[in-house]
């Protein structure tokens, strides 16, 4: 077992506004790795599979158990979190590269700037104030809190967004999970409130007329969020306050 080695092929980046080329490793395989830890050996060993000393390969974690979505990168040609990515799983060679519908920070880490900037628009928070208690909030059916509750999922890993192919530098679209996030806060019952504010986000440019129904993001979401049925609720939604808007203007 100790002769058996894992293959890596690594598309690396310097820097943002340099070139990216790619980079073989050989890693000792051990039983249950998964790709970070495969990452953590390159790190202690910067050495790739010519034998030449190299510098560590850059990459995000931090959970290490699907929660956080920091570690998002293409492997295998497939957008998903390296954490859960068994190598036992995996076909080799296994290619890892960064997602490219984010800017690239170096190696594998990326600027997820363009997605938390899309929730500040739609306002993916409850706005209340916290400086004293405001008692017992409104309580929700348990039926809507079910469903709300997957919607709530979401960890901004951004694979919706790298799945997409709507989304892109040529496109101003802010992609599913953003849209997701509007569902889930119009549904809350403190956050009605800013209902309308939401709607208004996600009917201008880059919002929800925008999709183009590829189903990409449904299928890639590694927590299973129905992120087109809250699309589809939402095309309603705005629908709907489109005609009220226009009849009381």
């Amino acid at each position: 077992m100790s002769e058996k080695t894992i293959h890596l092929i690594i598309t690396r980046q310097d820097g943002p506004d340099k070139p990216s080329y790619t980079e073989e490793f050989r890693v000792p395989y051990r039983p249950n790795m998964n790709v970070i830890s495969v990452l953590m050996e390159i790190q202690k060993n910067p050495v790739n599979a010519k034998g030449e000393k190299t510098t560590p390969v850059v990459w995000e974690m931090n959970c290490l158990e699907e929660v956080c979505g920091a570690c998002s990168m293409v492997i295998n040609g497939k957008p998903r979190q390296s954490c859960s990515a068994l190598i036992d799983q995996l076909e080799q060679p296994i290619r890892l590269q960064p997602m490219s519908t984010f800017p690239i920070i170096r190696d594998l880490m990326i600027d997820r700037s363009r997605m938390f900037d899309a929730l500040k628009r739609v306002k993916a928070w409850i706005p209340i104030d916290g400086t004293y208690d405001l008692g017992p909030g409104p309580r929700m059916p348990e039926k809507t809190r079910q469903w709300a509750y997957e919607l709530s999922k979401c960890m901004t890993c951004g694979v919706c967004l790298e799945a997409c192919p709507n989304v892109n530098s040529h496109s101003p679209f802010i992609g599913p999970a953003p849209i997701n996030q509007v569902r889930l806060f119009n549904a809350h019952p403190t956050g009605a409130m800013n209902a309308e504010e939401r709607l208004e986000a996600i009917m201008g440019e880059g919002g929800i007329t925008d999709c183009g129904n590829s189903q990409n993001c449904v299928q890639s979401c590694p927590k299973g969020i129905p992120l087109t049925t809250s699309i589809a609720d939402l095309n309603r939604q705005t629908t709907i306050y489109s005609f009220k808007r226009f009849l009381t203007n």
